[in-house]
């Protein structure tokens, strides 16, 4: 029987890195790269393949290649197998600009891996490799990795292939409510959480500080009230916490056990848990803190707002 328990994701990996991909890849399976790339970069490498020994070099499966050369940028994708490559195919378009942050996100298909970026189908490489053989991720080149993320296929997702419409090349992949489409993650942003919230339901929001940020704030609404404000001031270095009850703000909460987990300039994922007496919110992989409930009614508490100096790259509900 196929085991439906994410690993723990690798958050602020030192690159190069290689890390174990816990149960391999099946079909269904969802693995998120959010990072940057360093302003340099000349290039750089996501690989997925079949071993972390140095010598003999393991095959490749996936060999995802960013190039950014004087006159062109483009991606080379191929295969490593039997320390010979295949050919390479060659997509002249880049989405991954230098200096920008991003998401990357591969998702394996009967097929093929298809890949995103910033929420947009980026393109796909066929399997030239059994995916039952790739046990390991590597990353290196100029990059810096916030976190790496597995997914496995729920039994529903394996049942029905039920790709993220992102990834739908047209109507063949029936939408994931999960996945918003790209466009909603314009800021301000605003989404529906259907259900509301209830103790263990987890929002991850993956996103970017702007250089010149001061300040950005993510609520959670019912009706005219905030349930819960989560509001990172740049410009004081710390994380406000509030609720708007009443037309009346209600008393801060300020103290930040860690330090100020937001840096300027930055890529952050943020996981907010919501558990049965309090919002548990931890940043890039590090509890942060805790804001009880000042709501109680926590089925009626079903939009997300977010808004500020900050771009998204990725929220799930």
């Amino acid at each position: 029987m196929m085991a439906f328990c994410n690993q723990q994701p690798f958050y602020n990996p030192s690159i190069p890195f290689t890390g174990f991909i816990q149960g391999g890849l099946q079909v269904g399976k969802m693995i998120t790269i959010t990072g940057r790339v360093l302003p340099g970069s000349e290039r750089f490498v996501v690989n997925l393949q079949c071993g972390a020994h140095q010598s003999p070099r393991p095959d490749i499966a996936l060999h995802f290649n960013p190039r950014y050369e004087v006159f062109q940028e483009y991606v080379v994708c191929n295969t490593l197998q039997n320390q010979s490559w295949g050919s390479e195919e060659r997509k002249c378009e880049m989405p991954l600009q230098r200096g920008s942050s991003f998401t990357l996100t591969i998702v394996v298909n009967h097929h093929a891996y298809k890949v995103a970026v910033n929420g947009n189908h980026f393109l796909e490489f066929n399997h030239r490799l059994s995916i039952s053989s790739v046990n390991t991720i590597a990353v290196e080149g100029g990059v810096e990795v916030t976190s790496i993320i597995f997914q496995n296929p729920t039994p529903q997702f394996a049942a029905a292939q039920a790709f993220p419409p992102q990834f739908a090349a047209a109507q063949a992949f029936p939408p994931a409510p999960a996945y918003p489409a790209p466009q909603s993650y314009t800021v301000p942003y605003k989404s529906f959480i259907n259900g509301g919230l209830y103790p263990s339901r987890t929002i991850t929001i993956q996103g970017y500080v702007l250089p010149t940020a001061t300040r950005f704030h993510v609520n959670f609404k019912y009706n005219s009230l905030i349930a819960f404000h989560l509001n990172p001031r740049l410009d004081e270095n710390t994380v406000v916490r509030n609720s708007l009850l009443g037309e009346k703000w209600g008393p801060e909460e300020r103290k930040l056990s860690a330090g100020m987990p937001f840096i300027r300039g930055q890529a952050f994922m943020m996981a907010i848990v919501c558990e049965s007496h309090r919002y548990s919110v931890s940043v890039n992989g590090k509890h942060c803190f805790d804001f009880s409930h000042r709501v109680s009614q926590l089925q009626q508490i079903d939009v997300l707002e977010i808004a500020g100096d900050v771009t998204l790259a990725a929220v799930q509900v």
